[in-house]
């Protein structure tokens, strides 16, 4: 028991006596399932906004604790996986040239 002038605190069981609602914050449970990753990687082939992704999956398990930041750094990494190593815009020329694009640019050092 912890007493002070204005308030007492007493403790009869010091563990929860309810379940955790929600595991914002714990990694286990934010973590994306193979499924999700899946999916989110055909969402942003469609271009589909990250937050419509999130939204998608919270309609679909209300439960669902995967947070946005979850979503960018799945998308971020399907994005460096695509480049391949590339800078962004050696990205844009060699997509233009997959492309057929005539492109000029200039070497300036």
């Amino acid at each position: 028991m912890a007493t002070n002038e204005s308030w007492q605190l007493f403790v009869h069981n010091g563990r929860h006596n309810h379940k955790v609602v929600y595991n914002h914050g714990h990694t286990q449970a934010a973590r994306l399932t193979e499924e999700q990753l899946h999916q989110t990687e055909q969402f942003r082939k469609s271009h589909v906004p990250p937050c419509n992704i999130l939204r998608f999956f919270r309609e679909q398990d209300v439960g669902c604790a995967v947070s946005a930041q979850k979503i960018y750094n799945v998308v971020a990494k399907v994005k460096r996986n695509r480049m391949q190593g590339r800078n962004t815009v050696e990205e844009v020329l060699c997509l233009s040239a997959e492309r057929g694009y005539t492109v000029f640019y200039t070497n300036r050092e």
